[in-house]
């Protein structure tokens, strides 16, 4: 979003402004922003911005300092609100979780895959639970009597990880059974979650029919990407939230603000239950060993580079998540459905493994007490392709607040347009 409608209470400078008077090389607050240990804004005129009070924090910390400023890793919770929501693709209950932990009541959830339903009953047997294709769910029951509705509609349509074939692809149009429970139930708001590259998705098209949909619907929609490794998930993770809100109603947009700290992926692994895991076979555990902490296939001899990567070696493009070993200090790398898949290795930062399933859990904050059902390769999955709980439930947290017609400037703000920035500082604009 253009910075002059951010809200700020530090200074905000440029790059070479912040080197100047931090006295530290450009290329180290690039680094911290990389790593996702410090954020930055884009101005109207794409020039970066960064929080000096924030940039001092981090120098003081990575100079040894300043131990308060230290976020410890917890689930977060609050009371329970009179609000409730409908949840809709609900995996195997992350954004759920979240939810009720913020104080919503789950009236509904609907899932097709077996194995996260059976997740979601076992932890919750007192959800209503529907695991069947959402095609065949009717809302008409609820119609009007639903807070909130919510649903992550499959998003490997829209990634950049995927082929990007959005509507072209079969559960690309699932957005529009998202659309239809929305027509039937009538909510207050209608949330719909999904990935960063939607944004961009066939140059943005694709979004803007979504909020074109939902706009005939009766809903007044804004978009914002959040990112989870701001809000209290020790994970660089991007989602992007689509906030409708029912026209008759005078309800505000309201997002939650992005934090002033992370937390590193080693606060989350502290005395993590035992679980079943993938294991290296003895080949790759022998490459493995030889990466250091939040390093990667680069920090390979030339030899075993070649060998490691095959024609990859040669191939363009950074391939970072090849042969990667987390960092104890950072935030961890995105979660995948898979830690030992060779683009989007995720090793333990100090012993020479896949993450386990629990520490999986941990990074999307789940509690430990949270069980995944099925074969490992299917606890991954569903682990992998949840909501981070605390994402969740600072999203709920502002949903309830704006619910109560209620604000608080220190953690939430207004979205009043559809204006994002994103890749670079490029500003894409929807005029319906």
């Amino acid at each position: 979003m253009p910075y002059a409608r951010v809200t700020v209470i530090d200074r905000y400078v440029l790059l070479h402004e912040a080197a100047g008077i931090l006295d530290v090389s450009l290329d180290t607050i690039r680094r911290w922003a990389k790593k996702g240990l410090i954020k930055s804004q884009r101005s109207g005129q794409n020039h970066r911005l960064f929080s000096l009070a924030e940039l001092n924090g981090i120098k003081t910390k990575m100079a040894g300092g300043d131990e308060g400023s230290k976020k410890p890793y917890c689930i977060l919770r609050a009371n329970k609100s009179e609000f409730n929501v409908i949840e809709l693709f609900s995996g195997c209950g992350g954004m759920a979780l979240g939810f009720e932990n913020a104080g919503l009541k789950t009236e509904m959830l609907v899932e097709i895959n077996k194995n996260a339903a059976k997740t979601m009953r076992q932890n919750r047997p007192g959800w209503n639970i529907v695991d069947d294709d959402i095609k065949k769910v009717s809302f008409s029951e609820y119609r009007n009597k639903i807070d909130v509705l919510a649903g992550g509609f499959p998003c490997q349509a829209f990634s950049y990880a995927g082929k990007g074939l959005g509507f072209g692809e079969p559960r690309g149009t699932l957005f529009f059974e998202f659309l239809r429970a929305v027509k039937e139930v009538r909510p207050k708001i209608a949330l719909g979650e999904n990935v960063r590259g939607l944004i961009k998705h066939d140059d943005g098209r694709t979004l803007k029919t979504m909020i074109h949909c939902l706009d005939e619907a009766g809903y007044s929609t804004v978009f914002h990407l959040l990112r989870a490794q701001f809000l209290d998930v020790p994970q660089k993770r991007e989602r992007l939230i689509i906030m409708g809100v029912r026209k008759d109603l005078k309800i505000a947009h309201l997002f939650p603000k992005e934090k002033n700290y992370t937390i590193p992926v080693g606060e989350a692994l502290n005395n993590v239950p035992k679980s079943g895991g993938y294991t290296y076979s003895e080949k790759k555990y022998k490459i493995m060993k030889l990466i250091p902490p939040g390093g990667y296939w680069r920090d390979l001899p030339d030899d075993l580079q070649r060998e490691f990567m095959g024609a990859s070696y040669f191939h363009g493009g950074g391939k970072t998540g090849m042969a990667r070993r987390l960092a104890l200090d950072e935030p961890s790398l995105t979660l995948t459905c898979n830690p030992a898949q060779k683009q989007t290795e995720r090793c333990h930062p100090t012993e020479t493994r896949p993450l386990s399933v629990r520490e999986y859990a941990r990074i999307q904050t789940f509690p430990d007490e949270w069980e995944f059902t099925g074969p490992v390769s299917s606890q991954y999955q569903q682990i992998g392709n949840a909501v981070p709980v605390n994402l969740a439930y600072h999203i709920a947290r502002a949903v309830i607040k704006a619910l109560k017609y209620e604000t608080d400037e220190n953690e939430f703000f207004v979205k009043t347009n559809n204006i994002e920035t994103v890749d670079c500082g490029e500003q894409l604009q929807f005029n319906l």
